[in-house]
């Protein structure tokens, strides 16, 4: 079985199941675990992706109305590679490769697309069984998905009865984005009360005074596609708002930066990890280890 993976939480899903032998090329965002770096790079951006929040918010808009690509595929690599499966996603566009992404010519040789879709927590764990069975391992996916389900389960266990501080989780900083689709189950299963956003519907743009209308108790800014330390430089545009200052979660040191990329915004096996860590920020609840300074911070 040879196995391309144009989808972060795709890699990690077929490591997950053992199969991270089988993998022969990976996207420009696969990271986890760690020496999936070592494998061909099957796709990149296709602009600088190092600009502020706000310029890339605008480039994707303006790509998006003009039919361009926001992803490059090495296509020729991709059939040098003959896999017998692709991993892509058809959740949302502008997140990762797609199937529309994936030129025919990538498949020429009979490989079959696995397309996942992620709106909910049910979404997450379909996902898993869906790539455990296009590589026929469909019993060491009932298994995995079972272990997860227990992972979010003692997460709710730990935090029931606890009180429930209402929490904001931004997805995006400029403009300002609320998390959706997985995500405010996550929030629920750690013991927060989601004031913005509803479960399986798309993250959302907002005008930012929306923020201090809410005034959430905490808030945890977590933007897609950046880690922990690029978080860090772009919140720092948040405090040029006239009303930043007059946040509860600011004046209380309640406002936690996130790596986005490898948990809040990603499908795969650091999905349960997330919901770790949300009951860590808002509780204290450690699962194992803290992942304070790691995975996020204080601001």
């Amino acid at each position: 079985m040879r196995i391309v993976s144009l989808l972060a939480s795709g890699t990690e899903i077929a490591c997950a199941l053992g199969a991270g032998e089988w993998l022969v090329g990976r996207s420009h965002e696969c990271d986890n675990p760690p020496w999936v770096a070592s494998l061909p790079r099957c796709s990149e951006p296709s602009f600088d992706a190092s600009v502020p929040s706000k310029a890339i918010d605008a480039e994707v808009g303006r790509r998006i109305r003009a039919g361009e690509p926001l992803y490059i595929i090495h296509t020729e690599l991709i059939r040098e590679l003959n896999p017998d499966v692709i991993i892509a996603q058809e959740h949302c566009e502008v997140c990762a490769v797609t199937p529309g992404d994936v030129d025919q010519s990538c498949t020429i040789n009979g490989a079959r697309v696995v397309s996942l879709m992620a709106s909910t927590m049910n979404d997450v764990f379909g996902g898993m069984m869906k790539i455990a069975e296009a590589i026929g391992l469909a019993d060491r996916g009932r298994a995995l998905v079972e272990c997860e389900q227990k992972r979010l389960d003692e997460v709710r266990a730990r935090v029931a009865g606890k009180r429930r501080p209402s929490v904001v989780v931004m997805e995006w900083v400029d403009p300002v984005y609320a998390m959706g689709n997985w995500g405010p189950e996550l929030v629920a299963a750690a013991g927060g009360e989601l004031a913005l956003g509803h479960p399986g519907e798309l993250s959302f743009g907002m005008a930012s005074e929306k923020i201090r209308e809410t005034d959430p108790e905490y808030l945890i800014i977590a933007p897609c596609g950046f880690d922990l330390d690029r978080t860090i430089r772009e919140a720092a545009v948040l405090r040029d708002h006239p009303w930043w200052g007059e946040l509860r979660a600011v004046r209380e040191g309640k406002v936690a930066l996130a790596d986005g990329n490898k948990y809040f915004n990603r499908s795969g096996m650091t999905v349960v990890p997330t919901a770790e860590m949300i009951a860590e920020i808002l509780h204290g609840e450690i699962f194992g280890k803290s992942t304070q300074g790691v995975s996020w911070v204080w601001a």
